[in-house]
């Protein structure tokens, strides 16, 4: 019984997120550019340790891309979001100068969406197409709502395996608060990171919208995403490969939307 349990558990908790898939129909990959791909992406990470820009250099190219990256995402967010009541596009978008490790991110902080990089990251980029490209893909999660549908997953997960823990309780007789709060746990666990590639590859087709329309070369600057890095820094943190994790779709998710641009084929809401 409860192995029956733990099946429907994990069969309802898939049905229960699947309403938190992506805002917009990521780009169909023909063999082609999947070859391609693969072969872009073998030699992005078969590349020689590059050099750090200095600090200065650094914060240049940084104040550069910004600068132009930040009113083509504002438009594109305000844009693709007019329906959508409470949005907020006005991004600020800085250094995060306490972040000793190359990361990226996007969230919120009281109720301000942020855009932050760390400045190891910017010093490791090798061209002004990386770093708008990570600034782009960090605009897409703002865009995809993907803040708000990793919540919506997590309360979706801590409630259907939560309630399917419950009966498994009750079946054996012995109604087991803690078995119900780590259920809960398990639950809200699995339902954030359910489909975080999902929402990775949608900043990737909107992230190289943004860099294309602001003059930028999309494939060159996804390239950063290639380089063959550990999931962890030495802290054991997840590094920026650990949370935007590097394999061959990703640059094909890149060129089947450059192809798209390239056929002045929009973006397609998921109906």
């Amino acid at each position: 019984m409860k192995n029956l349990t733990l099946k429907i558990a994990t069969l309802g908790l898939c049905f229960g997120v699947t309403a938190c898939g992506t805002t917009y129909q990521l780009p169909e990959i023909s063999p082609d550019q999947t070859a391609q791909a693969s072969h872009i992406f073998a030699q992005a990470a078969a590349e020689p340790a590059r050099a750090n820009l200095s600090n200065a250099a650094a914060e240049r190219r940084f104040r550069r891309v910004a600068a132009r990256i930040e009113p083509v995402g504002r438009s594109y967010c305000e844009t693709l979001t007019k329906d959508t009541a409470g949005s907020n596009c006005a991004v600020d978008i800085a250094i995060d100068r306490q972040m000793e490790d190359r990361n990226a991110y996007f969230t919120y902080r009281e109720g301000q969406p942020i855009i932050r990089v760390s400045l190891p990251l910017v010093k490791d980029t090798r061209n002004d197409d990386e770093l708008a490209f990570v600034l782009g893909h960090e605009y897409g999660h703002l865009i995809g709502k993907h803040t708000e549908k990793q919540k919506q997953q997590a309360i979706a997960g801590a409630l259907i395996v939560g309630v399917i823990a419950g009966a498994v309780t009750a079946d054996s007789g012995v109604f087991d608060s803690g078995i119900v709060e780590a259920g809960v746990g398990i639950g809200a666990a699995v339902g954030t990171y359910a489909y975080s590639q999902s929402f990775e590859l949608e900043s990737d087709t909107l992230g190289t919208r943004i860099a294309d329309a602001a003059g930028y070369d999309a494939m060159e600057g996804a390239k950063y995403f290639a380089k063959p890095e550990d999931a962890r820094t030495t802290a054991g943190k997840l590094s920026f490969w650990g949370t935007h994790p590097p394999d061959a779709k990703r640059l094909a998710t890149v060129l089947a939307t450059a192809d798209q641009i390239e056929a002045n084929v929009g973006l397609q809401r998921v109906e």
